[in-house]
């Protein structure tokens, strides 16, 4: 590690945040606080899911990013036609006869899964390996992916005709759920200016992988007092109806509640906030500052939900 102390990492990390959303914000109008999770999720090791209606730039945005960063960078788009081996690679022949391995665009640093609901749970399936164990399989032999490894995926949440949707497994493997929504009338009006002329930004690229690896490592590092802990294990039981801390909204409108994933993602997504915000340690507020990105694909509503138009995010905003 090139830092001295942990003190001097705490402050690079904010450093490069800030020089990275400056280069972002040349690119990308507003959506400061979806770039703010999408690298929280990047120096937390996690993979994000963005949802949204076309013409939000979400595939733009996650470009972008991955033009900042001194990565490799693969974009799958995701149909029906899809194949596992189209995402992994495959054994062919070469010209001995010899069994060979050729390497699919998952072997990147960061991948882009462009529509990811398009595909057959089969091919969904087959970014399950490769989110959780940083490796893929193919004919019984195990292969490793290079580090920093992210997946960052789109899905658009009002065309239902030809989708899939997630497993719950598989949603649960994402770290967050990010939600775009349209922007405000200004950075409408700006962003209308800037692509409809002839410049171009070049996006610079402001940190390395192994500055990256550093900053994960700096995050698991910082401390967390047992009442934070504590507080985002309870704020997660409470999601889960019929238990002992479960609450009245919960057994009124929840059929299942998140797992232990989301206890270990609001506390290493908190700790990252606290970073990005400038202290040293995170507090309660970290913890609600990213619970809905966290909760919000992790738990299942129920048929009076429905009914009665009660969203996940009005659920997990009364239980905070």
């Amino acid at each position: 590690m090139k830092y001295s102390s942990d003190v001097e990492a705490a402050e690079a990390i904010k450093v490069a945040y800030e020089k990275i959303r400056k280069e972002i914000g040349n690119v990308i109008i507003g959506q400061d606080e979806v770039v703010k999770r999408l690298l929280t999720a990047i120096f937390c090791q996690g993979h994000c899911l963005l949802v949204g209606v076309p013409g939000l730039a979400k595939t733009l945005l996650i470009q972008t990013i991955a033009s900042s960063l001194d990565l490799d960078f693969n974009r799958i788009q995701f149909t029906p036609d899809l194949m596992p081996s189209d995402i992994l690679g495959s054994e062919t022949l070469d010209q001995n006869r010899n069994f060979k391995f050729i390497k699919g665009p998952i072997f990147a640093n960061i991948i882009l899964a462009d529509e990811v609901n398009r595909t057959p749970p089969k091919t969904q399936s087959a970014l399950l390996e490769a989110m959780q164990e940083y490796s893929v399989t193919i004919a019984g032999a195990k292969h490793s992916l290079g580090r920093p490894f992210f997946v960052l995926a789109t899905q658009n949440p009002i065309e239902q005709e030809g989708t899939y949707p997630l497993p719950e497994a598989q949603l649960d493997r994402f770290m967050f759920m990010i939600q775009l929504d349209y922007p405000s009338y200004n950075e409408e009006v700006s962003i209308v200016k800037n692509t409809t002329s002839d410049v171009r930004y070049e996006v610079q690229k402001v940190i390395t992988a192994e500055e990256i690896t550093d900053f994960q490592h700096l995050v698991r590092r910082v401390p967390v007092t047992d009442h934070v802990i504590e507080y985002a294990v309870k704020l997660v039981h409470k999601t889960r109806p019929s238990t002992s801390l479960a609450v009245k909204e919960t057994n009124d409108y929840l059929e299942w509640g998140a797992g232990p994933r989301a206890s270990q993602a609001l506390i290493l997504a908190a700790k990252c906030n606290a970073l990005l915000s400038g202290k040293y340690s995170p507090d309660i507020e970290d913890v609600k500052a990213v619970a809905l990105p966290v909760l919000r694909h992790r738990i299942i509503r129920n048929f009076k939900a429905e009914a009665e138009g009660i969203s996940v995010d009005d659920i997990i905003g009364r239980l905070l």
